[in-house]
This record gives structure tokens, sequence and C-alpha cells, in this order.
């Protein structure tokens, strides 16, 4: 895994309650110029309203089994990840890790996938896990870079009508 030379001072921290809002409106900001043409418009907003309201993700927060973090670049958020249990026995799932289209292709996906393994291996877990829409190819392609492998299928009945066609990705370490 590569992270580029010349990267912008960027760090992750934990995420706070304080910070709900400001992922809510970036996840809004990302999904909505990311996925238009991968889902439905409808789906978008689905979507956003099931998974980044701020009340939501403040209560995950108080989960000790969830790992939310923020990536700051010169004092701005510019992307998050959200790791968590499975209920597989030591197996972490990465079920969120967005940058903002700004910021693409400058290292900072590297950066928030090693602090999903040094999550993993903090929790002494075996197993580093994601999803990823199958027609989301340059996700794809970065985690492959990253050192994930396509490994199942993983299509979820997300309610009102929308499912979610995945891939399963494994990291191998």
């Amino acid at each position: 895994m590569r992270i580029d030379k010349n990267i912008e001072q960027a760090e992750i921290f934990p995420l706070m309650t304080g910070d709900a809002d400001a992922i809510s409106a970036l996840a809004e900001t990302i999904w909505r110029h990311h996925y238009v043409h991968i889902i439905s418009s409808e789906q978008i907003e689905y979507m956003l309203q099931q998974r980044y309201q701020p009340e939501l993700i403040k209560k995950q927060l108080l989960n000790p089994a969830i790992w939310w973090r923020k990536l700051i670049v010169n004092e701005v958020i510019i992307g998050f990840s959200c790791c968590m249990l499975t209920n597989k026995p030591g197996e972490l799932k990465i079920d969120k890790l967005y940058i903002h289209h700004d910021h693409h292709r400058k290292g900072y996906g590297a950066m928030l996938v090693k602090n999903a393994i040094q999550i993993m291996r903090e929790n002494n877990l075996q197993s580093l896990i994601l999803t990823v829409n199958k027609d989301n190819r340059t996700a794809i392609s970065a985690y492959q870079h990253y050192g994930f492998e396509i490994t199942g299928d993983s299509i979820v009945d997300i309610g009102n009508g929308f499912v979610m066609n995945d891939y399963l990705m494994t990291w191998k370490n």
C-alpha cells in the first residue's frame, strides 16, 4: 500500500459527537457526486437517510464495536471511515470509507485502510472485509491496490424496493 510522499498534512482522529453534522453533510456531498451514475437518485437519498443522519452517527459512537474515524487536512474533514465488528468471530468490516472527490488519488484512502488494519490488529481480530457496489469500478480498483481481493457476492435487500448489489472483498495480509 503506497501513500503519496507529497500528501498534504493529514491526520486521522476518532470521530466525536460534535462531528456528526459535518460527517452527515460530507456524506451527502460525496454520495450525490459519486453515486449518481451507479445507483438511482432515489436510492442515494434513501441510503443517506438510512445511514448518515447525525443522530444515528451519535448513537453509533456510543457502541464499542463500532469505530468511526475522520480524516482531516488543513483543519477540514475531507474523509471518514466506519469499521464495525461483524457477527463472525474475529472479523472487522470497513462499513464506510469515503474521501471528498477533490482529494481522490492522493493516498488518503490508503491512510484510512491502514487505520482499519490497525484497529483490526489492536483488537486481536483475524480478518478485514468490506463490500463495494459491483459498478463502483474506481473503488474496486483502489481496494485491490490496497490488498483486498473479491471473495464473493453480497446482495442485500435494504428496504423500500432497493437492493445493494455488492462484491465482498477481503484483505489479504
